[in-house]
């Protein structure tokens, strides 16, 4: 097993192992395919293969997992989705920079911008002037079809939670380093959640945003605002590298628990 290889790829390696599966890893690592008899699976990315197409479209897309939520009533950060001009215009319209800068003048404490699928934290913007919104537009639009502005809220604590049909797998905090984000790419820190209150209001959240959704497997990322918890994103691909430098035994059990779905394995 190459050491090199993610997490993800060396968890579904020891699973194959155990449970009589071929592995068969292709394009450095990102498609996956698995045999056993006349089973034939596929892991891409980090999708283990357990959602439907629309769920996994939907979590992989801020703006719609956004609309999805408010209109379960599922509290959630707002994702204003814009396309991107080159696009054209009777895609676009011709008035999305003025509807931008409306955004940023309804909101001075400011807003951030990103690309509307996800970048684990990458070409993510805080913005407060309109140099700065200009600046973060032209990087957003050079590598995505569409980006989305959120209001910038002081985040008072993260946590994520990672769900498998309706139940809680692991569920972590994320204590930020130096950066005013969370995201485990940008140095945040994952601490598991014990048992009480804090941990039991977030899984209630994520359980109800999977639902709105309708996704069996993935992460749910929960910010807490204003003493308020809110979903920020839902993400249909399930990603544990940082974790699993701290907490292997418990990444490999989580990956077991949905590849066993995979295969109809039961226990």
């Amino acid at each position: 097993m190459a050491s090199s290889e993610r997490t993800f790829v060396q968890a579904i390696r020891r699973y194959g192992a155990r449970h009589g599966i071929d592995v068969d890893v292709r394009a450095g690592g990102w498609l996956i395919a698995m045999r056993r008899g006349n089973e034939h699976r596929f892991a891409f990315g980090y999708d283990i293969g357990l959602n439907s197409a629309i769920a996994h479209r939907l979590a992989n897309d801020k703006s719609a997992t956004a609309e999805a939520l408010t209109l379960a009533g599922v509290p959630c950060i707002a994702h204003h989705l814009f396309l991107n001009p080159k696009l054209g215009a009777h895609v676009v319209g011709s008035i999305w920079r003025e509807d931008m800068l409306a955004l940023l003048a309804d909101h001075p404490q400011g807003v951030v911008v990103k690309p509307n699928e996800g970048t684990s934290g990458r070409s993510v913007f805080k913005v407060t002037t309109e140099a700065q919104l200009d600046h973060a537009v032209v990087e957003v639009f050079s590598m995505s079809a569409g980006l989305v502005i959120s209001p910038y809220v002081a985040i008072e604590d993260e946590v994520r939670v990672i769900l498998l049909d309706d139940v809680p797998l692991v569920v972590y905090s994320k204590q930020r380093g130096t950066d005013w984000r969370h995201n485990l790419d940008a140095g945040a820190k994952p601490v598991l959640l014990e048992n009480g209150e804090v941990r039991a209001a977030c899984v209630k959240l994520a359980i109800d945003a999977a639902r709105a959704i309708g996704i069996a497997f993935a992460s749910i990322d929960l910010v807490r605002v204003d003493g308020q918890w809110r979903v920020l994103e839902i993400n249909s691909g399930v990603m544990m590298e940082a974790l699993a430098k701290l907490h292997p035994e418990l990444v490999q059990a989580t990956y077991d628990a949905a590849l066993d779905r995979v295969f109809g394995e039961t226990h």
